[in-house]
């Protein structure tokens, strides 16, 4: 009888301890669609920590905009000016950027947002990975520290059989 009480006492302290870990410092976001690929496939699910919010340049973020999810990479951070220009390359304070593991062109959408941006001090440009149509901060504009939700630590890939 007391080895069922101490087991379920322990049982009871992993769940809440669990419960504590996903409540505060962890996250689990199931990749919303295609916009990440070739790294990030829609269905993947994504283990993000929620205490990291101020993310730098290159980290995979998930994100809340206008009430709806987003994953995407951060390519520029408060201070940092964001241009995209209609040849389609990526500016950040005057140089074209060069992104090797990068094997999309970085579409210019006109009429979403007006370039140069010029980023203040908790704000971010997102990119996604699949840059032809996918839905960034060239469509819904820069994003602001409060709308992070954490940074990307792991992914789980699902398999479709």
């Amino acid at each position: 009888m007391r080895e069922a009480l101490n087991s379920t006492k322990n049982l009871i302290l992993i769940f809440v301890l669990i419960w504590f870990m996903f409540t505060f410092f962890l996250g689990i976001k199931m990749a919303p669609n295609d916009d990440m690929s070739p790294r990030i496939s829609a269905g993947d699910i994504l283990l993000y920590y929620r205490l990291n919010k101020t993310p730098t340049a290159q980290k995979v973020v998930v994100l809340k905009k206008n009430d709806t999810f987003y994953v995407g990479r951060v390519v520029a951070v408060g201070g940092d000016t964001v241009e995209i220009t209609k040849d389609s390359n990526l500016v950040i304070n005057g140089n074209t950027v060069i992104e090797e593991r990068i094997f999309y062109k970085t579409s210019y959408f006109e009429g979403f947002v007006d370039y140069p941006v010029t980023l203040k001090d908790g704000e971010y440009f997102i990119l996604v990975d699949k840059r032809v149509d996918g839905e960034d901060s060239r469509y819904y504009g820069v994003v602001s520290q409060n709308e992070i939700k954490g940074v990307v630590i792991g992914q789980f890939r699902r398999s479709y059989i």
